[in-house]
């Protein structure tokens, strides 16, 4: 009964509606807020363009086949996570549960993320008001702890965000998923070069363009190199089921590896970027350049009380942020609600408002993280730490692997190549052999070392 409903539903489904769409949409769910701060961050925090390199190469082994392989799954079987992988698999085995999986890791992530992502729509118009902007590093610590320590106002941005989010969402996939990434996406990039030029005519511009660029090889060890792949599977919207939704949503004239490699591309320039209109502002004010999340709350703002048009340029920072953010929510938040709408057979709209009512029940034991809930702790950890454990470290690596498997091992090479190519249509066979000769033997073990990093066993 429920794979006739799923058919039904099919059936209807939307597509995106242009090459440019796929691209804008795929590459919005890439850039969240860890191109913003967590890759300079960590390039910062493990020895600057040494751990660059590692990146790219980590991104190439094992982003772009995983990636490659989740757009095609989808694409092929036009169906949720879950019904997609129960349509192409062998009749029996339940490889259905990566899709249950991702839908789970999505609720967990949304969970804590939209709290991060309502800190920053805050801080949007915290920025607009001023109040933050002072080169007292102690006024602008206490502004944030303020605002994370308050429960009203934690819920209240929360509560908003997913609103603004499920109201996207209940347009659909045409004229609102890709009509919105259509128009943030070019908009990013523009505010980024107006940052970037303003950053590199700072008097210590240089010395930031060298720590991200010129490799220090003495810096890197075997933790730095598995971060690095870490950051490449995660940062791509891996193993979540975003990429294998959006997927299933992708023309049949779209080719797939072109579009990895032009998202991979684009979504390593909006790190670059990022970094180079961060580093040499960071270099030129004395500020630590493994300063961490508190480099966008805490440092950004006094970074910008010494700038000429300091003001205009962190209201457009703190803007590009939340842009970054509402690509990557979106996608995640359409992995829920596709899945209630063709496994349950409930009706779009409905779906949509369940997902943003559950988000908003689960993720209030995030936003009372820092206040109300701050003593509150299992297996250690508070319920945002609890959350990003179990998805980052357990449930992304883990669905990440069994894709790899169920592509490489169970689906095989004939078929993985006709869903590339769209039945022969679209002709990229080197690149077919490449991508599953990476998916068969060298990506499942690689993520596998990242999730024994994450579990603390290697």
């Amino acid at each position: 009964m429920a794979m006739q409903e799923a058919n039904t539903h099919t059936a209807k489904r939307g597509t995106f509606s242009s090459g440019f769409g796929v691209l804008a949409a795929t590459l919005g769910s890439a850039v969240g807020l860890g191109n913003i701060w967590k890759f300079p961050y960590l390039t910062g925090a493990n020895g600057g363009a040494g751990f660059l390199l590692i990146y790219l190469l980590a991104t190439l082994v094992i982003g772009l086949p995983v990636m490659m392989a989740e757009l095609a799954v989808g694409r092929q079987a036009r169906s949720n996570p879950i019904t997609a992988l129960q349509k192409l698999a062998p009749k029996g085995q339940p490889w259905w549960l990566i899709g249950a999986a991702g839908m789970v890791a999505a609720f967990l992530i949304l969970s804590f993320y939209s709290e991060v992502v309502a800190w920053v729509f805050a801080y949007v118009f915290k920025a607009i008001g001023g109040s933050i902007l002072s080169n007292d590093r102690h006024v602008t610590e206490a502004a944030f702890n303020a605002l994370i320590g308050d429960p009203v106002q934690s819920l209240l941005w929360q509560w908003g965000v997913l609103i603004f989010i499920g109201g996207i969402l209940l347009l659909g996939v045409t004229k609102g998923i890709e009509a919105l990434a259509k128009k943030l996406m070019p908009l990013l990039f523009l505010l980024l070069m107006i940052l970037c030029a303003v950053s590199l005519s700072l008097d210590k511009a240089g010395e930031g363009l060298a720590f991200l660029f010129r490799p220090d090889f003495s810096k890197i060890t075997a933790s730095a190199i598995l971060t690095a792949m870490g950051l490449a599977f995660f940062k791509l919207s891996l193993g979540m089921g975003a990429m294998l939704t959006y997927g299933s949503y992708f023309r049949d004239d779209q080719n797939i590896p072109m579009t990895t490699a032009r998202v991979m591309a684009a979504d390593l320039c909006v790190s670059m970027l990022a970094g180079m209109a961060i580093f040499p502002a960071v270099f030129t004010f004395g500020f630590a350049p493994a300063a961490g999340p508190a480099l966008v709350f805490i440092t950004i703002p006094a970074v910008f009380s010494q700038i000429p048009m300091g003001q205009l340029l962190m209201i457009a920072f703190f803007v590009l942020a939340a842009i970054a953010a509402t690509g990557a929510m979106l996608s995640l938040t359409e992995v829920p609600v596709v899945i209630l709408h063709e496994r349950l057979n409930i009706p779009r709209r409905r779906a949509t408002l369940l997902t943003i009512l559950g988000l908003a029940l689960l993720g209030s034991t995030c936003a009372l993280t820092n206040n109300v809930l701050a003593n509150f702790k299992l297996f250690g950890l508070n319920m945002f730490d609890l959350y990003d454990f179990i998805s980052s470290n357990v449930i992304l690596p883990a669905g990440g692997i069994l894709l790899a498997v169920f592509v490489g091992w169970v689906w095989g090479k004939e078929k993985f190549t006709n869903a590339l190519s769209n039945q022969g249509k679209l002709n990229n066979p080197g690149v077919t052999r490449a991508a599953f000769f990476l998916l068969r033997y060298v990506s499942p073990v690689l993520t596998l070392l990242v999730m024994l990093k994450g579990l603390n066993l290697l």
